[in-house]
């Protein structure tokens, strides 16, 4: 039995399979930690972006070993999962049984084949007194808009963990040409074929990000909690809602079919696995008595965007009252996690701003609509809950900006009453945007007219989070280029938070 080009050969009278090439092209991963465990995460694929991607459409045994120390001299847990090809030969093996808060190494093996080796930490024991948590955030990584070296900075943080938020992948057709708001240039790398649309589609797009060695050395070294933004399945989509007009029942076949990928290519728990256009990412994360991280959803629940989605305005629509961005039962569950937790720091890791920045340039008013400004009923049902339960030092973690910002957060900033309810950090891009600058002119012209804006700076890179039950601490880490591999790191910025405070202090 052979497939792909017949990359593997099969025997019944084969003990082992006999991969033609290099079964791990896609590296692993490790997701989801627990105080007992975490996911890990591979994907068979000797031939990655070819359909079937070189295997068999049939099931693979899959070795696995998790490991006290880098060496493998002492195996904690190991075993056997199947690689199916109705999951394009994924594994998530969900391991349990090992001890809280500390670091644990991990690889696989099919045939006669060995997986590179993944670091990943359990996370502490409920309840424990938790002095610090060091963690990274990432996201927005458009392939062909510059390289990954900032993912290989984050591998060499020794990170407790790293969260994304999304835009794993970017959708559109590969394009030679990139038209930038200063002009046509030239993308450094390329997608490979049109807009993706099909399973195969998603596949291989994930397949060419997952090639990179720089994303695979971030994945290897520390756990990750990943969640979805929009790229992933279509621009600004919203619950069964693109915006070119497609029958919702058609665009729930490309949303099936991306979900499944997603899933396919991440290393998140059974609990999330894929129901038709539906799967299951809101979800939490505990650090002791330090941190609470509330994982959500702001697209799969969202009602369309008001206003036609037109940038820098604002209509009436940004005022209905039945307007969603996490849906009844996700805001009920984060509503009841804010209120019961008893942890220090209790953390929004979400997409889309929060911060209501006016954008408006020419003296009027006008919101990017994609955020939490263009849906005002729900934003303020939000910080109204945090403000009137009294729910302190709580922090919010967002993305799609492409820029790095910090702000406070107050349920008017037009009108503000009184000190911030909380405060939010938003991480820039990894790639996308290409190379930037330091202070775009539109930037500065937005700080200087929102006065809770503390900061903004355009360039890529990521943020490290140090947290210890005195003060939150982020770091924004920015790279000089991407579009050539050699760009170098610095710290652009560093702002603290103090226990029990909503104001941004300069570290």
């Amino acid at each position: 039995m052979a497939g792909g080009g017949a990359s593997l050969a099969w025997s019944r009278a084969l003990a082992q399979p006999v991969f033609a090439e290099y079964p791990f092209q896609l590296g692993v991963a490790a997701g989801d930690p627990a105080p007992d465990g975490f996911v890990i995460w591979t994907r068979l694929a000797p031939r990655p972006l070819e359909p079937g991607h070189g295997m068999p459409a049939a099931p693979m045994a899959v070795e696995w070993e998790v490991a006290s120390d880098s060496a493998f001299a002492q195996v904690v847990r190991k075993g056997e999962a199947i690689a199916r090809p109705e999951l394009g030969h994924s594994v998530h093996v969900e391991v349990a049984g090992l001890a809280p808060g500390r670091p644990y190494f991990y690889r696989f093996a099919a045939g006669r084949e060995r997986s590179g080796v993944g670091r990943a930490r359990t996370t502490p024991a409920l309840g424990d007194k938790v002095a610090r948590v060091r963690f990274g955030v990432v996201g927005c990584q458009s392939y062909e808009q510059g390289y990954y070296t900032a993912h290989r900075k984050v591998a060499g943080e020794e990170l407790d963990f790293v969260y994304c938020y999304g835009d794993y992948i970017y959708e559109g057709r590969g394009s030679r040409l990139w038209n930038s708001p200063d002009g046509p240039r030239e993308n450094p790398r390329q997608h490979l074929g049109g807009e993706i649309y099909s399973l195969d589609d998603y596949r291989r797009r994930y397949a060419q990000y997952k090639m990179d060695a720089d994303l695979q050395a971030s994945h290897a070294s520390a756990a990750w909690f990943s969640v979805w933004d929009d790229h992933e399945i279509d621009n600004n989509w919203a619950q069964a809602i693109d915006q070119d007009g497609t029958d919702p029942a058609v665009f729930r076949l490309r949303q099936q079919s991306a979900m499944q990928a997603f899933y396919e290519n991440t290393p998140l728990r059974r609990s999330a696995f894929p129901g038709g256009a539906s799967m299951q990412i809101y979800r939490r994360a505990r650090y002791g008595d330090l941190l609470d991280l509330n994982l959500l959803d702001t697209r799969q629940f969202r009602s369309d965007q008001p206003c036609e989605g037109r940038w820098a305005t604002t209509c009436p629509g940004a005022r209905d009252a039945a307007a969603q961005v996490l849906g009844e039962a996700q805001e009920r569950w984060l509503f009841g996690a804010l209120a019961g937790s008893d942890a220090r720091w209790k953390v929004l890791a979400q997409q889309v701003m929060v911060m209501d920045l006016n954008r408006d340039q020419q003296g009027g008013l006008g919101y990017n609509l994609d955020t939490w400004a263009g849906y005002q009923i729900p934003r303020e049902r939000l910080l109204r809950h945090v403000r009137d339960r009294r729910i302190k030092n709580v922090v919010v973690l967002t993305g799609d900006e492409h820029q790095n910002y910090a702000g406070e957060l107050h349920i008017d900033g037009r009108q503000p009453e009184g000190p911030a309810v909380a405060t939010e950090f938003v991480t820039t891009s990894i790639s996308s945007s290409g190379d930037g600058v330091d202070q775009r002119p539109d930037g500065v012209r937005i700080q200087s007219q929102n006065p809770f804006l503390k900061f903004n700076n355009a360039q890529r890179g990521y943020a490290v989070c140090d947290v210890t039950p005195e003060r939150w601490q982020t770091d924004f880490k920015v790279l000089d280029k991407v579009t050539s591999r050699d760009g170098t790191l610095t710290t652009r910025a560093t702002w603290v938070v103090p226990n029990g405070e909503t104001n941004l202090v300069r570290g």
